[in-house]
């Protein structure tokens, strides 16, 4: 059986995309593609196959190549005919998921881009750190809008989504689990009861490991 790649890096955004080969059972061999970040020459490497250097970077069993999270997020469930991550055309949360799926990847995801490495944007360095702290001060304002429409349990409310997986990853990155636990509290529950779906653990162990 021919198998799907994924390019990635523990602890990124591909985590987001390996959850759910994992949730569809998939058979995928995971690609180390390294610090894109510290390591110029993995960035070569992986602009080779995605120009855009970034993971995840999915390459399909007909070994035609997958970028940006939310297109794979969707080409997924379509090719595997199933709803469980995404909710079916025309179904009753369908609208809410594709919003807030888009506000996600188009609103907050990008501030990681700026705020990671500010140096590749703000060539002062004094003016770096100031920098890097705005675009964090908007992303906690964007997951703050995010919490407050948290139906609960997860979510969409009673089904979970790969909005949850998304969730569940995000939380791990800046402004840290300390922020998330004492402003986002709806986020912090979807994340860890995430964390305890048995299907996705070692998704999370790998990625996320506890120190």
């Amino acid at each position: 059986m021919s198998k799907y790649r994924l390019y990635g890096h523990a602890g990124w955004g591909s985590a987001v995309i390996e959850a759910q080969l994992v949730w569809y059972q998939l058979a995928y061999e995971y690609i180390d593609a390294g610090n894109l970040f510290a390591d110029g020459s993995a960035l070569l490497e992986l602009k080779k196959i995605n120009p855009a250097g970034q993971v995840p970077t999915l390459i399909l069993p007909d070994d035609s190549v997958m970028t940006e999270s939310a297109a794979i997020t969707l080409w997924l469930s379509e090719e595997q005919r199933s709803d469980d991550l995404v909710p079916a055309p025309h179904g009753p949360d369908r609208a809410r998921f594709l919003r807030w799926l888009l506000f996600l990847v188009a609103n907050i995801y990008p501030a990681y881009t700026y705020m990671d490495v500010p140096s590749r944007f703000v060539v002062e360095e004094s003016a770096q750190a100031g920098f890097a702290e705005a675009v964090c001060e908007r992303a906690k304002n964007l997951y703050l809008v995010l919490d407050r429409e948290v139906e609960g349990p997860w979510f969409l409310g009673e089904r979970f989504s790969a909005l949850d997986i998304y969730i569940c990853a995000m939380t791990h990155w800046l402004p840290r689990r300390p922020w998330f636990e004492e402003n986002t509290t709806s986020l912090i529950l979807i994340a860890d009861a995430a964390k305890k779906i048995d299907r996705l653990s070692h998704v999370w162990a790998r990625n996320y490991p506890e120190k």
